[in-house]
């Protein structure tokens, strides 16, 4: 997120900050009004902030019917390029707890969450729970995390139990119901694992190379054999250059690969270029079914859990690459002019 981002976020913040407390000033009661106040209805759950869809799905789950959880960022729309509005800030304010991904995915914006922990509110990075050996590193920039790591359920199973432990500490009464909810969290992410193993493996191994809009699928790659190129950098923020398409349409013309992949938050325009520009040497590249990286699906659909963007990534995936074990999803890749536009920046 650009510097600019993170001024207006921190003034924001500060204002609205004012507001809460003054907003809650007069509510205080004096010694007189004591009485009173007690009889006054207080919070009956834990409110628990999520920026992510992706968050907010494990901390939901960890959490069951003892909080209630909001998510600020919604279904499709870009974590990089996110900017807290005065809304969020207030949520943020008012949380008993707050859980980001981490690692730079927020933005610069997530620097600021630093204010909420000096507050004596607690706040949980995700990502940053994983032990640091299994995080992979910009290839761009060596210094800083890819911060995607919802896309290997291996390694998302390992933020459910420091929810757990966080949330017993809130509401110890709940200590054990929490913790059990992370085991079975846990659980079917690596079944999910098993799953996508499955049908990443039934792909070729010559055309299990995967090419999407901008770099979110690494730790996916990583975990089920794939080669893995992302036309942008690992945040959206970055822009491909001529010569990177250049490079990346006479790479995978000359190793054949059938289809690349635009996202559901990402501009399709970088994917349009690179079918161009590999038909112009007599390479046909199709465009597959979008893919969720950044974001789940809309509430209600299959997508709209953790578990089902990722499923349906791999079912996707496999059918599009010559896969032949793709649990009766149907999905072929489609040609260049018939594939609509992609998801908002």
């Amino acid at each position: 997120m650009p510097h600019r981002a993170t001024y207006i976020f921190g003034a924001v913040f500060a204002l609205a900050f004012l507001a809460f407390a003054c907003d809650r000033a007069p509510n205080q009661p004096d010694a007189a009004g004591a009485a009173g106040a007690a009889t006054q209805p207080s919070r009956q759950l834990p409110l628990l902030v999520a920026t992510t869809p992706m968050v907010g799905d494990v901390v939901s789950a960890v959490a069951g019917a003892h909080a209630k959880v909001v998510v600020l960022i919604g279904p499709g729309v870009d974590p990089h390029l996110w900017t807290p509005t005065r809304t969020d800030v207030l949520e943020i304010l008012d949380a008993d707890a707050v859980f980001l991904n981490g690692l730079m995915l927020e933005g610069r914006v997530g620097d600021s969450f630093a204010r909420v922990e000096t507050a004596g509110r607690p706040v949980l990075r995700l990502a940053q729970s994983i032990d640091r050996k299994e995080l992979l590193t910009d290839p761009k920039r060596a210094s800083y995390f890819d911060p995607h790591v919802w896309m290997d359920p291996t390694l998302w199973a390992m933020t459910a139990a420091p929810i757990a432990e966080l949330l017993a500490k809130l509401d110890p009464q709940h200590a054990d119901e929490f913790h059990a909810n992370a085991d079975r969290y846990e659980a079917r992410a690596h079944a999910l694992a098993d799953e996508c193993a499955q049908l990443i493996s039934s792909i070729p191994s010559e055309h299990r190379t995967l090419v999407s809009a901008h770099d979110a699928f690494a730790y996916f790659g990583k975990r089920f054999g794939l080669e893995v190129y992302g036309i942008q950098g690992l945040s959206t923020e970055s822009e491909a250059s001529i010569a990177d398409i250049e490079n990346l349409v006479a790479h995978i013309s000359s190793k054949h690969v059938p289809t690349a992949f635009v996202e559901t938050t990402v501009s399709d325009r970088t994917i349009r270029a690179l079918v161009e520009g590999c038909a112009s040497i007599g390479h046909e590249l199709k465009i597959g079914e979008p893919l969720y990286s950044d974001s789940m699906g809309r509430a209600s659909t299959p997508e709209g859990s953790w578990e089902g963007m990722i499923r349906h990534n791999a079912r996707v995936i496999a059918a599009s690459l010559g896969g032949d074990n793709v649990g009766g999803h149907n999905v072929g890749a489609q040609n260049f002019g018939s594939q609509p536009s992609g998801g908002k920046r």
